[in-house]
């Protein structure tokens, strides 16, 4: 019987600070980053973290990680690199068992080396597309979607944010953090045991509820145009052969364009030639599938391009003919910046969204048409669709007169929309993640994501330098543009990291996490080490359950290294098992970011996700204790 030990002033303060802190986690009225924030101020202001190393935690590898394979996923997902693989893998037509494992594989796949919410967030509109083919409630399709990706995010160092930090604190306690697949023996066991019981049970016992805010307001499909391009899929099909192509996209074929004249409507068995235009039908988030699956390039976008390419080709020509290259460019140069707009040029053409507008009643577009208006030269932007609820318009999008409650889908930077919104008189909707892959970036974002998993891999460079450099090369090579990079970290993730480690530091430092590990052994585990190890586990999964993963882990990886070396036990497995508890948050909404996602869209109540989600946390726990003895051995 270990002798009592009486806890001292700093050790009191800790525990009330982390207390406080857990409390306002679970109370959920401040977001984590301000719970964090305040957590760090308070340990500042009671002396326990010097001001001087108050934010060293902005520059722990981990945080530095996490941020860079942010930026890396947000390269993999605007080039459509995902979506090339959504393609390649999910069958299009199978029963609900076989898409469910396909559909939850490819999520924790994606997981397991970008973030868990943008690898979410990139199939959901298929999930969906997937539930209305299987004629089941959004929920039965997305909750176990929702899970792969926090199960896959278990198998590498970078998969989530609580691997990086207990290798971090490996790194402080024994000098050596752990490698990139360490995490790959125990959580690739529990993610194929996991998915293997989602698929043939687990979705079962998920509520089927209908998708909330379905009464609400709904786009329509949009009438877009497409040109076959030389050489593409497309190019000698029927339009029969390609309406069947197009069945899975829910788009349908209006008419066709060749060498200007409008066939309508064309005839099933006439074959398409380079160059002919389509008039395509087809929901917003349907319309990347359409033209992707067909190799089809959106007639707006390329006819900029094309255009832009002719204007840059005369510019040279000039130049050369008169000698003056330098003059003309600095002329140029001074000229574009006085009147982008007109030329339909912007200084942030490395920034393109797609937006949708919808046209006011008052709005000076009404009966007018894109070519009257002189719409790219005038504004520089372009007009990809048009959406007319209940209505079918079969004239070209050039020459189609706009009417009050149109939505029209917009391409171009941000503030050159925004301006043309405000001057003709309309309301900007939503910004839309319509991804039409373009296979070289995607060839070159994967490429970069891969380079930087192989050197960290192979301990060539630290991660984070690894992934930083990985970074710096999506900057050059413009899979990300420079001016999205900030856009795509999470900051207040970032922000939750810097402001807990040193929090957890001060748990470490004045015996804390020594005297709770000491309580936990005496007082639960009575001295036993399989006992502690499945105590904390279970601990940190329940703590994961109410709290951000992230901040669980920072608080359960003292309190493990502090029972391992009261055990006198390796570590190593006290580690694993706050990384694998810190990842398995199936039990509410406000677990994981991803749980939270599908609350609407599944139109999920709170008390719906322990269903699924605690048998699957019991099957976790059954399946990595056995797991972690064997590859991390006491």
């Amino acid at each position: 019987m270990r002798e009592i030990r009486v806890m001292d002033q700093s050790q009191i303060t800790i525990l009330a600070i982390l207390a406080a802190t857990v409390v306002l986690f679970m109370w959920g009225r401040w977001r984590h980053d301000m719970v964090a924030s305040a957590a760090l101020l308070a340990c500042i202001f009671t002396g326990l973290v010097s001001a001087d190393a108050a934010f060293d935690g902005l520059g722990h590898p981990a945080v530095i990680t996490v941020a860079c394979v942010l930026v890396l996923s947000k390269g993999l997902q605007s080039s459509g690199a995902v979506d090339v693989l959504a393609r390649t893998f999910l069958p299009a037509q199978s029963g609900p068992v076989v898409s469910i494992v396909a559909l939850t594989g490819l999520g924790a796949v994606l997981s397991a080396f970008m973030n868990n919410v943008g690898a979410l967030a990139l199939l959901m509109p298929i999930a969906l597309q997937m539930a209305r083919r299987q004629q089941l409630p959004p929920g039965k399709i997305l909750m176990p979607l929702a899970f792969g990706t926090i199960l896959g995010g278990m198998t590498t160092l970078i998969g989530t944010p609580p691997n990086l930090i207990v290798s971090g604190f490996r790194q402080a306690s024994s000098g050596d953090g752990f490698s990139m697949f360490d995490y790959t023996p125990v959580g690739l066991a529990v993610a194929l045991a996991g998915i293997v019981f989602i698929a043939l049970i687990g979705w079962r016992l998920v509520p089927g509820r209908k998708q909330a805010g379905m009464e609400g307001f709904e786009s329509g499909a949009y009438i877009t145009e497409a040109r076959v391009p030389e050489g593409s899929k497309a190019e000698g099909l029927t339009l029969r052969e390609l309406e069947t192509a197009l069945t899975d996209a829910d788009a349908q074929i209006l008419g066709l364009v060749r060498n200007s004249v409008r066939v309508m409507p064309p005839s099933p068995r006439r074959r398409t030639r380079a160059g002919d235009i389509l008039m395509l039908e087809a929901e917003a988030e349907a319309l990347s599938q359409a033209l992707s699956s067909l190799g089809l390039k959106l007639e707006e976008d390329l006819a900029t391009k094309e255009a832009d390419k002719e204007k840059e080709s005369k510019k040279e020509k000039s130049q050369e003919d008169n000698g003056t290259r330098e003059a003309v460019v600095g002329a140029d140069s001074k000229k574009e910046k006085k009147d982008g707009k007109d030329k339909g040029e912007s200084d942030s053409s490395d920034e393109i969204v797609l937006m949708e507008l919808v046209i006011l009643p008052s709005s000076e577009l009404l009966g007018r048409t894109a070519r009257g208006i002189q719409l790219r030269t005038r504004f520089g932007v372009n007009l990809l669709a048009v959406s007319r609820q209940g209505q079918r318009s079969f004239k070209r999008l050039r020459a189609l007169a706009f009417r009050a409650g149109d939505l029209l889908l917009m391409q171009g930077s941000p503030e050159l929309i925004a301006e043309f919104a405000s001057s003709t008189g309309c309301v900007p909707l939503a910004e839309r993640e319509l991804r039409i892959p373009d296979k070289k970036k995607a060839l070159v974002a994967g490429g970069i994501m891969a380079a930087s998993v192989t050197v960290a891999a192979l301990g060539w460079l630290p991660a984070a330098v690894a992934f930083a450099s990985g970074v710096l090369a999506s900057m050059v090579l413009r899979t990300v543009p420079p001016r999205s990079v900030y856009n795509a970290v999470d900051w207040p993730v970032v922000v939750l990291l810097a402001a807990l480690i040193p929090v957890a530091d001060v748990m470490e430092t004045t015996g804390t996490a020594s005297l709770v590990a000491a309580w936990l052994l005496d007082g639960v585990a009575q001295g036993s080490a399989l006992v502690a190890l499945a105590l904390i586990l279970v601990v940190t999964m329940t703590l994961s359950d109410v709290m951000n993963n992230a901040a669980t882990a920072a608080v359960m990886c003292p309190i493990a290294l502090g029972a391992a070396s009261q055990l006198g036990v390796n570590a190593d497995p006290f580690l694993m098992a706050v990384a694998i508890g810190g990842s398995c948050a199936f039990l509410t909404p406000i677990g994981h970011q991803n749980n939270t996602l599908i609350l609407g869209p599944g139109g999920f109540r709170f008390g719906d996700y322990w269903r699924m989600g605690l048998p699957l946390e019991l099957l976790v726990v059954a399946i990595s204790l056995p797991m972690l003895l064997w590859v991390w051995p006491l």
